[in-house]
């Protein structure tokens, strides 16, 4: 009897560190993930650019700078 509760009480602080340490990857992870798109944003001024070329237009560097702030401004309002 004393050997099946000592599996047991293994098994379950088994099942327990992995579930804690996959909660703490996944924070750890998610703030990585983060502090990296801030470092390295997905939108410059390049696809900004290249996006205004695909459509056809020739874009102005103030309508560049324009869409910039726009993007950031958004950014910053789906932090809040």
């Amino acid at each position: 009897m004393n050997v099946t509760m000592n599996t047991v009480g293994f098994v379950f602080t088994l099942i327990g560190c992995i579930v804690v340490g996959l909660v703490i990857g996944y924070f750890v992870c998610r703030k990585l993930f983060q502090s990296t798109l801030e470092k390295n944003p997905p939108i410059n001024e390049d696809v900004i650019k290249a996006m205004y070329r695909s459509m056809g237009v020739t874009p102005s560097q103030s309508r560049i700078n324009q869409t910039m702030k726009a993007v950031k401004d958004a950014q910053k309002k789906g932090k809040k």
